[in-house]
């Protein structure tokens, strides 16, 4: 079998997990994030399908989840304040699994998207949070570190706390006749 060992090839491999891990979450949001703005309809587009869920002041909605979903998954990718960015990401993902996904059930299926997806980029998020970004971030250059509990619970509020605070404010389902 062959292993990797971290003195003989200089491979660190929980930083290239990290990495990765980072990369994937963070870009991938951030380009969801994007798509609200440029993509097919807009960020009009955007807004009228958050007003048809019942989100209060959809222009304003669209705009703040984009901004969100490019912010927190750019500072992911990089490794930038990375508790912080993490709560963004659960915050936008709590947020779209209680207004949009939960009511379809666990699986995504196409063209009905239940809230596995996005469960797993909040627990990513979180994991990374809880974890800290690894030496090849942002915060390992300009010496910022918070991992372990303190951050896991620093991700949890903000980012669950947030999005409650959020749905409380702005959200009112649309009733079915």
């Amino acid at each position: 079998m062959l292993s990797l060992d971290h003195d003989q090839f200089g491979i660190d491999q929980l930083n290239f997990g990290l990495l990765v891990l980072r990369l994937v979450l963070g870009l991938f949001l951030a380009y969801h994030g994007y798509n609200k703005v440029f993509g097919k309809g807009g960020l009009s587009g955007t807004a009228s399908w958050f007003g048809s869920m019942g989100m209060k002041w959809p222009k304003w909605q669209a705009r703040a989840a984009a901004a969100t979903e490019i912010g927190a998954g750019v500072m992911l990718a990089f490794g930038l304040l990375t508790p912080l960015a993490a709560a963004g990401v659960i915050g936008v993902m709590v947020v779209a699994i209680y207004t949009s996904h939960l009511k379809v059930g666990f699986f995504v299926f196409l063209p009905n998207q239940g809230w596995e997806y996005c469960a797993t980029i909040a627990l990513g998020a979180l994991a990374v949070g809880t974890m800290g970004p690894g030496e090849w971030s942002l915060d390992n250059a300009i010496n910022f570190s918070l991992s372990g509990w303190g951050a896991l619970i620093l991700s949890v509020v903000l980012g669950v706390g947030g999005a409650a605070v959020h749905l409380a404010t702005s959200y009112r389902p649309v009733k079915k006749s």
